[in-house]
């Protein structure tokens, strides 16, 4: 089976069977969030060491891992998680002002970094529900953003 077949509501009806209609509207919303919170987090990291650093090879790097987590799902699945999708009413959207304070391009780069690998181990854990092979992609590109960190945290103490 095609890994971007690991969220259809389908596939999870069939695999979830005593599973209510609205934890599978809730694990949409969970993918929805947590791969556009990784994908948004891989483009600050991107655009630090595309802009700021000029390192072609980092650059390039990062840009392939955004785009291997995009290749997981297809364009349908991430349609019906759009269509999942309640930001206005979802509980988590308050703001905490301290975590929008940066002292400087490292500060940023740790913060988005953070948010990837969190996000990907969540992605991974619910890929385990109903395809175990994206599951095991998700965690070797997980594996590949810490290797990705450090070769970013030596550029950062090169500077």
């Amino acid at each position: 089976m095609h890994l971007n077949q690991a969220f259809r509501p389908a596939k999870l009806s069939r695999k979830l069977k005593r599973v209510h209609k609205k934890t599978d509207k809730g694990i949409e919303r969970i993918v929805d969030a947590n791969l556009n919170r990784a994908k948004e987090g891989l483009r600050v990291c991107e655009d630090i060491f595309r802009f700021v650093f000029e390192h072609t090879t980092l650059t390039g790097d990062l840009k392939k891992a955004r785009h291997q987590l995009s290749t997981i799902f297809d364009k349908w699945q991430i349609a019906q998680a759009i269509q999942s999708r309640d930001a206005g009413r979802d509980i988590g959207r308050g703001t905490n002002f301290e975590k929008y304070q940066r002292k400087n391009t490292q500060d940023i780069f740790y913060a988005n970094i953070q948010r990837v690998k969190e996000s990907i181990r969540v992605l991974e854990e619910f890929a385990k529900l109903a395809q175990p092979k994206a599951a095991k992609n998700l965690k070797r590109l997980r594996y590949r953003i810490y290797e990705l960190e450090q070769v970013a945290t030596a550029a950062f103490k090169k500077r």
